[in-house]
């Protein structure tokens, strides 16, 4: 169950003291952070897409933690430095690029943020040196699904958030093509080079992001048709993947960012970002060339210090666990897994309304207890309705029964919005589900 917090703090003394502890009371302190932390391994946690535990990924992070490198060298990580390449071709491959390059980063949202960064590059390389004092002002381009790391990115990257156009939706949460093609074809007409700087509100369109499986609605972006009008116009296209790759044709893009963290429970963190080109675009984007680590007198050859590809210096090693999963289970049983997450997805909803299921394993649904039944043409129905999600979730929080995200979206209130990936979760965890909040709901 979940406490407080000033009732966890008095639990766990967490003050530093100039004295160290005997190895029995820190032991004990050991079990109460487990005991008292969130066990996203339990089927019974769907309240985020990293749910679920692979025990062979788990081994390659114990392993990792346990030899301390840092993956930019080959000299200090000689093994992870050659499995990290042969991971991303072949997520490259699944992509279905023959050719490109890639690199492993903290968490999805910094792989977007390095999209936009490398987009800018490839348009201004002067950008590095001179600043943003030697380019246009830009625009960047998302459905409003997803406009929360773009924005982020915007922010440190110098573009501003207010350059980033948020693409409205359509009746099926799609980033519908028409107004995407609306944008462009009015600043671009007949079709010229993305150098040529011409108005859009002060700012040139740079860069396009879609998305396959948005973090809510679990929505997907008609990611071919978009790359048509980008391809048009010299415009990056950025596709960020959730879903199993070969969903969104993301081929046809210049960079894809994918999560194996997620839907494959490789771990915390487990993010990569691909590129389309294999000219050394990301080595010049980031490289500093440090010369205490990227010395150019080494014995061997200096490619595989990929470490200056990074706006980090120091990384860990996110590509062994993915590595020693995918040897255990293999490419499919990787897409069965997958598979049964879907499948899940439609049992969940199938209990409840025998529909024939979501896009993706998103399900969203509100839950109205008894008191609001038939209430619907009351003008305080949408208000009451938006109060049962937070309230429910606090019992079951406090009762320690399950965990689900709730949000509002849009003009809609509140509503239960629960992921389904672990491949722990059976049917009976489907049905505890949907009876746990029908119990915690009805005196409501």
């Amino acid at each position: 169950m979940l406490r407080e917090p000033e009732e966890l703090q008095q639990i766990l003394d967490l003050d530093l003291k100039d004295c160290g502890e005997p190895q029995e009371k820190l032991l004990k302190r050991c079990r109460n952070v487990i005991r008292y932390s969130v066990k996203t391994c339990h089927p019974r946690f769907f309240n985020q897409l990293f749910s679920g535990l692979d025990h062979h990924a788990l081994a390659g992070r114990l392993i990792t933690e346990m030899l301390n490198t840092s993956q930019y060298t080959y000299e200090i990580a000689p093994v992870f430095v050659l499995m990290e390449e042969v991971v991303l071709k072949k997520l490259r491959e699944l992509i279905g690029w023959k050719k490109g390059d890639g690199i492993f980063c903290p968490g999805g949202s910094i792989s977007n943020m390095y999209a936009m960064n490398v987009a800018r590059f490839h348009c201004f390389p002067d950008c590095k040196q001179k600043g943003n004092w030697a380019i246009p002002k830009l625009a960047a381009f998302t459905s409003q699904e997803v406009c929360s790391p773009f924005k982020k990115g915007a922010a440190f990257l110098g573009i501003g958030t207010d350059n980033v156009y948020l693409v409205a939706v359509d009746e099926n949460h799609m980033a519908p093509v028409i107004v995407l093609l609306a944008h462009y074809e009015n600043i671009f007409s007949p079709p010229m080079p993305v150098l040529v700087v011409l108005p859009f509100q002060g700012a040139l369109p740079f860069f396009v992001n879609a998305t396959c499986g948005t973090t809510v609605l679990g929505a997907f972006d008609p990611v071919a048709k978009i790359a048509e009008v980008c391809a048009r116009h010299r415009v990056w296209l950025h596709v960020d993947v959730m879903a199993r790759l070969f969903f969104c044709f993301p081929h046809r893009a210049d960079s894809v960012a994918w999560n194996p963290h997620k839907m494959l429970m490789t771990g915390l963190q487990c993010s990569a970002f691909l590129l389309q080109d294999s000219s050394g675009l990301l080595q010049r984007c980031h490289c500093a060339k440090a010369t205490y680590l990227f010395q150019t007198d080494k014995f061997y050859d200096m490619a595989y210090d990929k470490g200056d590809q990074t706006i980090q210096c120091g990384r860990k090693v996110d590509c062994f666990k993915l590595w020693l999963m995918w040897k255990a289970n293999g490419t499919k049983g990787l897409e069965q897994r997958v598979d049964r997450a879907f499948s899940f997805t439609r049992c969940a909803l199938g209990c409840k309304s025998g529909a024939n299921g979501p896009e993706f394993i998103n399900l969203c649904f509100w839950y109205v207890p008894p008191s609001l039944r038939g209430q619907e043409g009351c003008t305080d129905y949408s208000l009451r309705l938006g109060k049962v999600a937070p309230v429910i979730k606090e019992q079951m929080m406090k009762k320690g029964s399950m965990m689900v995200g709730y949000q509002p979206h849009g003009d809609r209130v509140n509503f239960f919005r629960q992921v389904v990936t672990n491949p722990a979760v059976t049917r009976e965890d489907l049905n505890f589900f949907l009876d746990e909040i029908e119990r915690l709901g009805r005196d409501l």
